[in-house]
C-alpha cells in the first residue's frame, strides 16, 4: 500500500520583482531577460507520511511550512520534484480559505463539502453535525462576511472534520479560537488520530506537537534540517532557536548582586541516563540525584510528597549569569513544569572556569496522572528572557510514578481544602 503523502526532492520558488513594471518588461522580452530573482520557499524536501500517521512540521515563520501544506492540498504546484497524495484531503490552511464571503454559512458548507467530493444527499446527512460542532447559532444563515475570525475558523473546522477525511491538514488555524473551542478541536484531532486518519499538523506549540506527532520535520528557510521522531526533531529545533536568540539579543553584562551562598553540600557526580544532550559546552552538568527529604535515593515517586533534586554543574569558561534548572516531563514526552534558580528567586553568583556549583530543588509532587516522571537538568547563562543553554540533558533520571487511588480528573490534582459553611436540615423552620 503506498504512503498517504510522499514528497520527492520537492522545491518551490517564487519570482520576486523589484518594481511592478519589471514583470511587464520581462514579458516584453519573452523571458529572454530576467528582471526578477527567485525566492525558494522550499528546497529539495523529501519525506513520506504513512497512512494513519500524525506528521508534524515545525519551524520559524516564513520557513515554508504553509507552502508545503498548500502543495499537499493541491493549491500550489511544486517548481520541481514529485508529490503523491493518496486519499481525500480536508485542509485548514487559512481563515476562510475556500469560503465565499457573500454566501451564507449554510451555502458555504454545501460548497466546500461538494468540492471535497460529497453529494448533496451526503451533505444533508452531515449538515446537522457540522452546525452543532460549529456552534455559531443563527449566523449559519448569515453571510460569512459578517463573521468574526473565530466564527470562520469554527465553521471551517466543523466542515473539515465531518466530511470523513482520509488526510487532514492543519496549519495553525486553531490558534485564533477561544479556549473552549480550541480544547474541543484538539480532542477531535486526537479522536481522528485514533481512527486512523492521516494528519499533517503545523503548530508553534511544541507541547502539542510532541503529544500528537508520531514523526516530525524541521524546516529552516525552506530546507529540511531534521526528520525523525518528534522528540528529537523538537529538541533540535528548540536548541537552535535558543542559540539564535542569544546571538541576536544583547545580554546585560552587569553582574547581579551575588546571592547568599548556602552551606556547602556534597557534589553529585554521575548521570544515570543520557537520552540526548545539547548546549554550547561552556558549562556541564556533572551529576543529578533525586532523593527524599532525608537524603535516601528514590526509585519511585509517591503522590503528595516532597522530593529533593540535587544538581551539580561545572563551569568550563567564566559565566557571568549562570542559571541551573530542572524540567519535568511525563511518559508522553510532554514538558509540563520546570524550575530554575533565577525564577525561584535564588540567582547564582558568577562562576569562574573550573568552579563547581550544587543546587538542591525541594519539589512538592502533586497527584499526577502519569506512569513515569522524568527529570531533565540544565545549566544556562543569561536572563530569563535571553539565555544560552550550556548543557541540557534529557531524561537524566526516570522514576516510576505511583498512580493515585480512585478517579483523577485531568492530568493532575490541585491541592484543595473544602469548607462547608452551613447546613440546613430538611424541614428546618425559616424565619
Amino acid at each position: 500500500m503506498p504512503p498517504a503523502v510522499e514528497f520527492l526532492n520537492v522545491s518551490k520558488s517564487y519570482p520576486i520583482y523589484a518594481a511592478p513594471g519589471d514583470r511587464l518588461r520581462e514579458l516584453a522580452t519573452f523571458h529572454q531577460r530576467r528582471y526578477h530573482h527567485d525566492y525558494w520557499a522550499l528546497h529539495d524536501v523529501s519525506f513520506q507520511v504513512k497512512r494513519g500517521e500524525t506528521f508534524c512540521i515545525v519551524g520559524e515563520n516564513g520557513c515554508g511550512k504553509s507552502t508545503l501544506l498548500q502543495i499537499c492540498a493541491g493549491i500550489l504546484q511544486p517548481s520541481s520534484g514529485t508529490v503523491h497524495v493518496h486519499g481525500r484531503v480536508a485542509a485548514l490552511l487559512e481563515l476562510g480559505a475556500g469560503f465565499n464571503p457573500e454566501f451564507t454559512g449554510r451555502q458555504n458548507v454545501y460548497l466546500n463539502a461538494a468540492i471535497l467530493g460529497l453529494t448533496s444527499k451526503q451533505i444533508d446527512r452531515k449538515f446537522d453535525e457540522i452546525a452543532e460542532f460549529a456552534e455559531i447559532g443563527e449566523f449559519i444563515d448569515q453571510p460569512v462576511k459578517t463573521y468574526s475570525s473565530g466564527m470562520v475558523v469554527r465553521l471551517a473546522f466543523a466542515v473539515a472534520i465531518n466530511v470523513d477525511p482520509e488526510i487532514l491538514l492543519v496549519d495553525e488555524a486553531l490558534s485564533v479560537g477561544d479556549v473552549y473551542f480550541r480544547q474541543r478541536c484538539m480532542r477531535k484531532v486526537h479522536e481522528l488520530r485514533s481512527q486512523g486518519v492521516t494528519i499533517l499538523f503545523v503548530s508553534h506549540a511544541t507541547a502539542e506537537v510532541k503529544s500528537l506527532g508520531d514523526r516530525g520535520l524541521w524546516l529552516d528557510h525552506g530546507k529540511p534540517m531534521a526528520l525523525g521522531e518528534t522528540d528529537t526533531v523538537v529538541s533540535q529545533y528548540l536548541a537552535a532557536m535558543a542559540a539564535k536568540d542569544a546571538h541576536y539579543c544583547e545580554v546585560d553584562l552587569q553582574h547581579h548582586p551575588p546571592s547568599a551562598i548556602d552551606a556547602p553540600v556534597e557534589v553529585i557526580e554521575g548521570i544515570p541516563f543520557v537520552d540526548r544532550r545539547s548546549g554550547d559546552g561552556r558549562a556541564q552538568i556533572i551529576g543529578i540525584s533525586v532523593c527524599d527529604i532525608s537524603g535516601r535515593p528514590l526509585h519511585a515517586v509517591e503522590p503528595d510528597t516532597t522530593v529533593v533534586v540535587r544538581i551539580s554543574a561545572r563551569a568550563k569558561t567564566n559565566l557571568d549569569q549562570p542559571i541551573i534548572g530542572v524540567l519535568f516531563r511525563n511518559q508522553l514526552g510532554v514538558d509540563f513544569a520546570g524550575a530554575n534558580t533565577t525564577s525561584e528567586g535564588r540567582p547564582l553568583p558568577p562562576l569562574v572556569a573550573g568552579e563547581t556549583c550544587t543546587v538542591d530543588f525541594y519539589v512538592d509532587i502533586p497527584t499526577l496522572y502519569t506512569n513515569s516522571l522524568s527529570f531533565c537538568p540544565a545549566i544556562s547563562t543569561g536572563t530569563l528572557d535571553h539565555f544560552v543553554i550550556c548543557d541540557f540533558i534529557e531524561n537524566a533520571v526516570v522514576l516510576e510514578m505511583s498512580l493515585p487511588e480512585g478517579p483523577l480528573y485531568g492530568h493532575f490534582r490541585f491541592p484543595c481544602r473544602v469548607q462547608v459553611n452551613s447546613r440546613i436540615g430538611a424541614g428546618a423552620a425559616t424565619v
